[in-house]
């Protein structure tokens, strides 16, 4: 059966077609929820609120064609909401860790360290663009935003990853 008619009968109230969908776009989801919160269990529980609501809302689907784009909507939009409700909880391994021990400079240049620490705007659209290969007018259209201004943001993502990894290896 092709996905298109999984998401018709998902549509329709077919709870089996609608699981065979999440199926297929879970290890996707984790991915992305993973680079957001950088906590498997915080990004397990972001993938699961996005299937809840993908569940409950499944109707107002209007294109087809575009379950995997409305999914990661969905998806990118839990992740701010739990980053925003958990901003300022500090998390006890970062309380307790008071030891001068010095990592090796390997372990300092971490790509998915660095965009962690980016904007949200910024995390966004790198993830959008490098993770999930989107073109910047799908990423526009996914955020509901002009393609000039998608583009503005991933030179500046840009800039400010090789600014960042760049002081790493200067110190």
């Amino acid at each position: 059966m092709s996905t298109r008619d999984q998401i018709k009968k998902a549509k329709k109230g077919d709870e089996k077609a609608f699981q065979q969908l999440i199926q297929e776009e879970k290890n996707k989801l984790f991915r992305i929820a993973y680079l957001y919160v950088k906590n498997e269990n915080d990004a397990l529980d972001i993938v699961q609120e996005t299937v809840y609501k993908a569940f409950i809302s499944i109707k107002q689907l209007k294109e087809p064609n575009y379950f995997s784009t409305w999914l990661t909507r969905i998806l990118i939009n839990c992740a701010l909401d739990f980053i925003r409700k958990n901003k300022n909880i500090i998390p006890f391994a970062e309380v307790e860790d008071t030891s001068e021990e010095r990592q090796p400079i390997e372990e300092k240049l971490d790509l998915v360290e660095a965009i962690r620490k980016l904007e949200n705007p910024y995390k966004t659209v790198i993830i959008l663009r490098y993770y999930k290969d989107l073109t910047i007018k799908q990423i526009a259209d996914l955020l509901n935003c002009p393609e000039g201004t998608v583009k503005t943001n991933i030179h500046r993502a840009i800039s400010k990853l090789k600014l960042d990894l760049k002081e790493e290896c200067i110190k």
